[in-house]
């Protein structure tokens, strides 16, 4: 058993940390963290060929070094030297020492949910596909304070190439209405705008073209401006209560009010382009899987969580304890998950978007999931004073 600690701050790191023991985490014990391991052990081997950013909170990526080294003890990475929960569980608890982060107002952090969604499309524009999909246009360019125009809002991180330098990107109303008509951007085409805005909302989905074939398509880049979510609209103009906010009341209020659908869509200015990323099971692609997202490996159903990447180190193990959320298996949310994804709508540090798989079934999941939770990081041992090697 570990002793107890006081919560005491974790030494040269963020004091929105203070370390806690392993017995101190409600649940921990009762976890499946074969499956973590498993998710913590792609990122492992990602690790080889490009390091993750360190983030601001300060835990530092070349820390992990000795547990990452461990994880890809056996080769190939479909081959784990870790068989059951037990070995898993003493994995985490030798590489790492759990840390209670504080979430900016002082209360309690926040998860909400995201998923995959499977949608049927079409190769070509039809009388029913009227909706499109796009690829990243080639005068979108990265913004920083390199070339940063001066009066420029310094919160865009893309802009547009014009003779006369760069300016702001096209914004999803002007994106709609057809600035991007004729250049030959089109993925795919849907049926249904609303299943478009969705898609961009979750920056992934899997298509079921209308020619056969199974396809995946992911986030490439974006126009540049804040995101506004749809609910965040309804809710604060009185279409939908707060409380009643979800994925799936939205759906709803959109399906009774298609006259107002471009009203609500376009008050986000952000507007997401993708790339095509086929699926090939023959080729050893695991259909269960969901797509690579940002730390460049396939997200794990339940086990991967998308942080602010500002502050955090891809490759984290955190333990959320968010015991009112039970859309998951009908049980308190108690799970260690592995940072292996961002979002512009995942930002501060005790603040997790959890991702629920692939399909209507992790929609329906995903889409309800908005509860406090409490953020344990597992921090490895070399940045904690006293907690051994």
């Amino acid at each position: 058993m570990h002793e107890r600690s006081a919560a005491r701050p974790v030494v040269s790191l963020s004091p929105a940390f203070s370390e806690k023991t392993f017995d101190e985490l409600p649940g921990w014990a009762e976890d499946d963290h074969l499956q973590a391991f498993v998710a913590f052990r792609r990122s492992a081997f990602h690790v080889l060929t490009k390091p993750y950013r360190t983030g601001a909170l300060g835990v530092d990526f070349s820390a992990f070094a000795r547990a990452y080294a461990q994880a890809r003890t056996v080769s190939p990475p479909n081959r784990s030297p870790i068989s059951n929960r037990e070995e898993a569980r003493g994995f985490f608890e030798r590489h790492f020492v759990p840390a209670h982060i504080r979430a900016e107002d002082g209360g309690a952090g926040l998860v909400t949910g995201f998923y995959e969604p499977v949608v049927e499309a079409s190769p070509v524009r039809t009388g029913r596909f009227v909706v499109p999909l796009l690829s990243r246009p080639a005068d979108l360019i990265d913004i920083d304070d390199t070339n940063r125009p001066s009066g420029m809002d310094p919160y865009l991180t893309f802009g547009r190439e014009t003779p006369d330098g760069p300016v702001e990107y096209f914004d999803r109303g002007e994106i709609e209405r057809g600035a991007l008509k004729g250049k030959a951007l089109e993925i795919a085409w849907l049926a249904d705008k609303v299943d478009a805005f969705f898609i961009h909302v979750q920056g992934s989905a899997r298509l079921a073209m209308t020619d056969g074939r199974l396809c995946r398509i992911t986030y490439a880049a974006k126009s540049g401006q804040r995101f506004t979510g749809a609910g965040k609209i309804l809710g604060a103009s009185g279409e939908i209560p707060l409380e009643k906010v979800t994925m799936q009341s939205i759906r709803a209020w959109f399906k009774a009010h298609p006259d107002r659908v471009d009203e609500i869509l376009w008050q986000n200015r952000s507007y997401i382009f993708f790339g095509e990323a086929p699926i090939d099971e023959a080729a050893g692609d695991d259909p269960e899987l969901g797509p690579i997202a940002a730390a460049k490996v396939p997200l794990t159903p339940g086990r991967s969580v998308a942080v602010d990447r500002l502050l955090h180190t891809f490759g984290t193990p955190f333990y959320i304890d968010a015991p009112s959320l039970t859309a998951f298996d009908a049980k308190p949310f108690r799970r260690l998950m592995i940072a292996q994804d961002t979002g512009s709508a995942i930002t501060g540090p005790a603040r997790g978007d959890l991702f629920a798989g692939s399909g209507d079934a992790a929609g329906e999941i995903a889409g309800v999931v908005r509860n406090p939770a409490d953020f344990y990081a597992l921090i490895p041992r070399s940045l904690v004073s006293g907690a051994g090697r």
